[in-house]
């Protein structure tokens, strides 16, 4: 390895390891200081735990935006999903197979791909501007609201709400201010963290000659989804698999409408037509692959190993043609 890219390397591989480990620090934080709060647990589980989990994507961006660096943004918002359906959800599925009972869950895939849908009409014009990142963050706060709402009336007995129950309650009891500290030293440790690798991930690119894009695409996407990662095999272990689906759900969410509003508002700029052509589009069918895979069948919706293996599949075929794409 050069020496010109000893340093970029280290705080590149560092900078994933303390957002891994601040990200559940952040969350942790956030859950506790909600249930001080008389927050309803649902609320949590839905809300908070599974928009956490997106908070490097959110970071990161914000980070990559204010450097100047918009195409990283954009490929860790849209390389993310692609990574939680292939391969955080791949990898769960192959260590066990998934059935999805909670009726939130199977109202929220439609959903997903609904507001999926909607980020690439917005990106039709090639450009991705202020106005974009208002209609994008107007959506959340909507869907937020709905959620609020609406999941104050699931039954107490429905499977997400008894894992949300059941994951709260073996969290250490954490007093408000203790609470408010992890919450806050997890927040800033983020946006330290993330700072480091977006100034390695830009330097490896540029003595690489890689764009941003497919350093987002890739390395970030891939680090940043790593909480789901380890989130999903913990929840599958524990057979809290409506959790799982949910973190990843909400988190594909907030990285449409809130990770890819960032660098609208702070750097709005043009889209690469790369981003039109293949990825979103990509990331787009790997949504109506999880929807597909999960659809109801003699009852429960599931996803078997199989499936699982298939959205794997899938995954390391998107990871080889942008290989090809970049060498070529």
């Amino acid at each position: 390895m050069s020496t010109t890219l000893i340093l970029p390397s280290a705080l590149l591989i560092i900078g994933l390891a303390l957002l891994v480990w601040s990200s559940d620090v952040f969350i942790e934080g956030a859950a506790s200081t909600a249930l001080r709060y008389k927050v309803s647990p649902l609320i949590i589980g839905v809300v908070i735990i599974g928009f956490g989990t997106s908070s490097p994507e959110m970071i990161v961006a914000v980070m990559a935006s204010l450097e100047g660096n918009p195409g990283l943004a954009i490929g860790n918002a849209v390389g993310s999903n692609i990574t939680n359906i292939g391969l955080v959800l791949g990898i769960t599925a192959l260590i066990a197979p998934l059935v999805v009972k909670s009726s939130v869950l199977r109202r929220e895939f439609p959903i997903l791909l609904f507001i999926t849908a909607f980020g690439l009409a917005l990106l039709l014009d090639h450009h991705l501007g202020v106005i974009d990142g208002i209609i994008l963050l107007s959506t959340l706060i909507g869907i937020l609201v709905w959620m609020v709402r609406s999941n104050k009336n699931i039954a107490s007995g429905d499977p997400l709400a008894e894992e949300i129950n059941q994951e709260l309650g073996s969290l250490p009891k954490l007093s408000k201010v203790k609470a408010l500290v992890y919450l806050f030293g997890g927040l800033v440790l983020l946006m330290i963290s993330a700072r480091m690798m977006v100034w390695g991930a830009v330097e490896i690119a540029e003595y690489f000659e890689v764009p941003d894009l497919i350093i987002g695409l890739t390395i970030i996407a891939i680090g940043t989804s790593l909480p789901e990662l380890a989130a999903a095999i913990t929840a599958a272990l524990k057979n809290e698999v409506d959790m799982l689906i949910g973190n990843i759900l909400g988190s594909n969410l907030f990285n449409i409408l809130a990770v890819l509003a960032v660098p609208s508002i702070l750097a709005p700029s043009l889209i690469d037509m790369d981003v039109l052509q293949r990825d979103y589009p990509i990331m787009l069918a790997f949504t109506v692959a999880m929807l597909l895979v999960a659809l109801p069948r003699k009852g429960n919706a599931a996803i078997s190993r199989i499936e699982g293996f298939l959205l794997l599949a899938l995954f390391v075929g998107y990871l080889t043609l942008l290989y090809f794409n970049t060498v070529s």
